[in-house]
Order: C-alpha cells, then structure tokens, then sequence
C-alpha cells in the first residue's frame, strides 16, 4: 500500500466515526472521481458483487418494502422477488458464486438472441465478467446497451482492472448499472476493500445489504479504516504520473529478463495482457535438457527459498509481473532465477 493510505488508516484508527457516516462522505468523493452516480467500499471485489446484487433484488421506491425485502434474501420466489441473472456461459466461472448467495439461479446465454429468449418478468439482472470478454459473443458495450433496452440492471466484475486508469469510469460511462473492483491489486489500496459503483438507487439499494445492517452482508464488514483508506488509495492511483509507471514497470521486468535470458538454454518472452492484469509480463521457459527442472518445481524452489518469490506460470514456464515490486525487488528476483536454473544445469 501506498504510504499515504497506511498514514490514512492509522489516523482514522483514532477517530471516533459512524460507519454510515463516513460511507456516505467517502462514497461521494470515489463517485466524482470515477465519474458514477455513487459509490460505496466493500470487503473486497466479491462482496462488493455481492451485496450489489442483493440491492438489484431487493431495491424499491418503499423504504419498508426495501427493508421487508433485504430480510428475505436468499429466498426470492417464495416471496415474489426476481430471481434470474443472466450471464454468458463463458463468464460463468467461480466468482459467479457470489450472485448464487443471494439465492439468484443463474441463466447462461451465449448469443444476443438467447438473451432477448430468455428475460422474461423473473430477470433481475445481467452479469458481466468484465475478463472473460474476449471468450464471449456478447461485448461489453452491447451487452449494457441490451441492458438498457430492456431496462434490466447490468453489473460488471472488473476487478483486476484497474489499468489503463480509464477503465475506472469507462464502465460507468458505457452504461453499466454498477460496476465492481478490488481495493488491491493495481489500486493498492486495502487488501481487503472493494469499490462498488453505478447508479445512486441500486447503491443505496447496495448499502442495505452492507455490514452494519443485519442482512445478507453482514458478515462483510468494511470498517472505517479501511472505506478512508481506499478512498486515499484510489485518489492517489487516479492522480499519479501513469506513464512514468508504466516506464518503472518496464524496466524493472528488462532487469530480470536480461539476467535470466544470459543463462544457457533460457528463452523470453514479454507481453502485456490485452484484458486484465495489464501490465507487462515476462514469461520465461527454459530448454529442460540443459536444465533438469520444470516450471512447477521451480516455483517451489523460489517459493520456499530466502526471500520467498512467489511467480506463475505452468510445467514449462515461471512468469512474473513487476506490477507492485518495491524499488530493489527485480534485481532480488532476478538473482534468485539465475541462481535456481544455474543448480539445475547438468
């Protein structure tokens, strides 16, 4: 974390707040800067799915009906709650358990006709996994906009992606009704805070939902702490010099790839992910007739060594970002690689 975001933490731990309070400044400030409606923190990305969802089921213009409604979850039909989310078949991997936790059933639909096929009076919502996009038919812009035409919320899971910093309101401003991200990774804020973010009735819908409330996210607890420091983090990452960044990433992956690939029998390659995660990214692979070790051993090497270096990667390959590396961690990583394919040369 940044330390601007520590020194935030650290001052807020001995203030005297109300939770409701300070998600309520906090959530104006995160909606201008991202250019939403408004916004609340989470306890990370997966409850912030979650509890945005639990406010498109429960949702309504009636206070007591809100409330009757948040106490209902996770039992929809039974009492006459909308109970289907679309999804892509493609997009229906793990992180689809958190929509499940709301008691919602999950329609997969691979073509634009299949949505139009199957919404029908129970469709609550359509999910977008914002990674698996290129393994879909349905893009992200043309699937807010089906969104809009039939008046259906639209959430989008972009966790990892905080980069290019854009992406923080492009998703706002393509349409989505929310959209969700991780406090951590690129943002660098509180490892275990989340930003949801979209259209003001389905936030506040959202909050209902949310620790302190006695409701289907209690258990989710975000505290003062940590809603002051992810607002730091995400002014912080927003104003920074993101090309000079970029550079720093660069350089540090050319330390490591320029040792590793003056071993014997090393081969590279650097890429940057088109969705996700992105950043550059050295895959190394290694010629595993001059050095007897694979990809999985390998990392358990670096693993259990001194530092400990987490990477990547398959049987064939280790792979490493320099995405958070402090100043010195590339040369720490890139010795320790040269030193583990140097022992295992024959």
């Amino acid at each position: 974390m940044y330390d601007e975001v520590l020194e935030a933490i650290l001052f807020t731990s001995q203030q005297y707040a109300t939770i409701n309070d300070v998600q309520d400044a906090v959530g104006k400030k995160i909606a201008e800067l991202c250019r939403a409606e408004a916004a609340m923190v989470t306890a990370g990305c997966f409850s912030a799915l979650i509890v945005g969802t639990a406010g498109v089921l429960t949702v309504s213009d009636d206070p007591a009906t809100a409330r009757r409604n948040v106490s209902f979850l996770p039992h929809l039909e039974v009492n006459g709650l909308k109970s289907e989310i679309l999804s892509q078949r493609s997009h229906n991997s793990g992180y689809i358990h958190a929509l499940k936790l709301t008691g919602a059933k999950i329609i997969d639909v691979e073509t634009v006709e299949d949505v139009r096929k199957a919404i029908n009076p129970k469709t609550a919502m359509m999910w977008f996994l914002n990674y698996a996009e290129p393994n879909g038919q349905i893009k992200a812009k043309e699937w807010a906009d089906l969104g809009k035409e039939y008046g259906i919320p639209t959430l989008n899971d972009i966790a990892a992606d905080a980069t290019p910093v854009e992406n923080l309101w492009k998703f706002n401003e393509m349409g989505f009704s929310l959209v969700a991200i991780s406090g951590g990774k690129g943002l660098r804020g509180p490892q275990s805070a989340g930003i949801l973010m979209g259209k003001k009735e389905l936030i506040a819908a959202a909050r209902m939902n949310l620790s302190p409330n006695v409701s289907i996210g209690r258990g989710m607890k975000v505290n003062k702490e940590e809603i002051f420091g992810m607002y730091v983090a995400l002014e912080k990452f927003i104003k920074s010099d993101h090309e000079a960044i970029w550079k720093m990433w660069e350089d540090r992956i050319a330390v490591i790839e320029n040792a590793v690939k003056a071993v014997d029998g090393v081969t590279t390659t650097v890429t940057v992910p088109p969705i996700a995660n992105i950043t550059p990214t050295l895959t190394i692979s290694w010629d595993q007739e001059k050095i007897k070790v694979d990809g999985n051993e390998m990392r358990k090497r670096l693993r259990e060594g001194t530092p400990s270096i987490e990477m990547m990667g398959g049987r064939d390959t280790c792979v490493i970002t320099a995405w958070m590396m402090k100043d010195g961690d590339d040369k720490i990583v890139a010795s320790r690689m040269v030193e583990e394919l140097k022992k295992a040369m024959v």
